[in-house]
């Protein structure tokens, strides 16, 4: 079979790190050869340029270095890690990919999606997920979760104020709605069981559609 690509995007604290825990058992279970990774990140360089996306001393980063530095980490993250998997038909789980740069970069930094687009369009290659899942939760709960994780210290993007949160939870409501094929939106205020079954289903028509 071909490589499968399935991305997780979310607001702050909508519980993708356990949803994608959860659908990598089930997929390895199946058989499948599945790498879980993510953005920014997944490899040394990614994983360096995301420390200096999220430290709060960089108070002064204007919204296009923080887009061409997400470019940056998705153009090693793509070539370094997604593409080899896929290329031996492996299946690649994401936490996060492109459309978290079009949605807090394009709408909440407010460049604008073409604009995000183009900067990430070397980045990504022509890579798009075969499917999306969005966890939905509105902004406040979800930094509401973070800031209750024992010892979690807030990041420079989650620090952000209720505005940009809102903003971003908006981008990603207008996002789903143009792409209704790939992104399938999900209430994250169902229990942890209801939302992994939820996923699996969708993961399975997808097996289904492509002879899988």
């Amino acid at each position: 079979m071909s490589g499968l690509f399935i991305s997780i995007e979310g607001t702050d604290g909508s519980g993708k790190t356990t949803q994608i825990k959860l659908l990598e058992k089930y997929l390895k279970d199946k058989g499948f050869y599945v790498v879980c990774t993510r953005e920014p990140g997944g490899n040394p360089i990614s994983e360096k340029i995301r420390e200096i996306i999220i430290d709060k001393e960089n108070t002064g980063m204007t919204a296009v270095t923080e887009a061409l530095l997400y470019a940056a980490a998705r153009a090693q993250h793509v070539s370094n890690d997604i593409m080899p998997i896929l290329n031996d038909g492996g299946i690649v789980i994401s936490d996060r990919f492109l459309d978290s740069s079009l949605v807090y970069q394009g709408y909440a930094r407010g460049l604008g999606i073409k604009t995000v687009k183009d900067i990430n369009r070397y980045a990504v290659d022509g890579l798009e997920p075969d499917m999306t899942f969005f966890l939905r939760l509105k902004p406040q709960d979800g930094i509401n979760r973070k800031k209750n994780q024992d010892k979690h210290e807030l990041d420079r993007m989650e620090s952000e104020d209720d505005k940009f949160h809102t903003m971003v939870y908006s981008g990603y409501m207008q996002l789903a709605r143009r792409n209704k094929k790939r992104i399938h939106v999900i209430d994250a205020l169902k229990s942890v069981e209801d939302i992994h079954a939820e996923i699996v289903g969708a993961i399975e028509r997808l097996f289904k559609e492509k002879g899988i």
